[in-house]
């Protein structure tokens, strides 16, 4: 049965403040941009260039910017590889008629950008739009795959909230329901809700998150890029069911970290990673849909317990081959 912490455990965060959480590694953390069929990607970097390999993949309507705290507290253990997709943060906005803004489009640059920094066997951190983006790489390329983290990323329906009612509706009627759906995916309120949920704690929340995310929202053309994104989103519920059968078959180490206060994606989300990889690592964390807003340090020491377990030297030696190397049913 998949491993499932309710809470961060007292005890663990007595050991974070106690220190088992590394020093802050903020240098070493590089800001580079490289051209990707033409394509200018913006992307973060931390750790050293031998370490084991975390590709962060960012959600809605974020960026690379999201992992800016994380990165530190993790630099001393990975080489920490983060991009902004194109059309978010840093990256170059192309026109949709140049280029076409669906998860396909944007995971084939993202495969194109692995490629060019030559990231031939690494994990995956995906949250949110991360989740759609990872799970291309992964069926494209599971030889490349040594670990998943999810952060409140969808796999099955059971993982959408009442919040896709109205957004299942503009898939089937994009004409008829685009103007009811986008003001909530592009108002500061809507920017301010992603973030706080439902959590008791709103004062534990940094303002200038989603004050940063309607600047970014607000640049022109943003409107159109979003909404024939999200458009494009239902290719990723159709896809769930491969999705799940990829998780079946190759059974990943499996780290789940979900915020209980996303007002986007429940909690039943992340049971689904459960019932595919059984052995799968669960957290339900008092946060939100961005859990690293309230919870980096748990976040951190979460990741760093995982790979110790499953990653480590010690760990490789008393598993039977390669992580990969007989998936289920061969």
């Amino acid at each position: 049965m998949s491993q499932l912490n309710e809470s961060w455990s007292e005890a663990k965060i007595r050991d974070a403040r106690s220190g088992m959480l590394s020093p802050s590694m903020s240098w070493t953390l590089v800001y580079r941009s490289i051209s990707i069929s033409g394509i200018n990607i913006f992307y973060r970097e931390a750790g050293p260039r031998d370490a084991p390999t975390l590709l962060l993949l960012h959600g809605y309507p974020l960026s690379s910017r999201m992992f800016d705290t994380l990165l530190p507290l993790l630099a001393d253990r990975f080489r920490l590889i983060a991009p902004d997709y194109p059309g978010f943060g840093l990256s170059d906005a192309p026109s949709p008629e140049n280029f076409p803004y669906t998860f396909d489009n944007i995971a084939i640059v993202i495969e194109k950008f692995t490629n060019a920094l030559d990231l031939t066997r690494f994990a995956l951190y995906m949250q949110d739009y991360g989740g759609p983006v990872g799970f291309r790489l992964a069926l494209a390329h599971p030889e490349r795959m040594k670990a998943i983290v999810v952060q409140n990323a969808a796999v099955s329906e059971d993982g959408l909230g009442p919040a896709w009612d109205i957004r299942k509706a503009y898939w089937k009627d994009r004409a008829g329901y685009e103007d009811k759906v986008m003001p909530d995916l592009m108002s500061l309120e809507g920017a301010r809700q992603r973030h706080i949920g439902s959590s008791p704690r709103p004062e534990r929340y940094n303002p200038d998150r989603w004050l940063d995310e309607f600047a970014q929202l607000s640049r022109p053309g943003q409107r159109r890029i979003q909404a024939d994104l999200f458009w494009d989103y239902q290719t990723n519920v159709a896809a769930y069911s491969k999705w799940q059968d990829w998780l079946r078959r190759y059974r990943p180490p499996t780290l789940v970290l979900w915020g209980k206060y996303d007002p986007s994606f429940a909690v039943d989300g992340a049971f689904a990673y459960g019932k595919c990889v059984p052995d799968a690592e669960m957290h339900i964390l008092d946060a939100g849909h961005f859990a690293l807003d309230e919870c980096l340090d748990e976040i951190a020491l979460l990741i760093r317990s995982f790979f110790d377990a499953h990653l480590s030297p010690l760990a490789r030696s008393t598993r039977a081959g390669n992580l990969f190397s007989t998936p289920e049913g061969e």
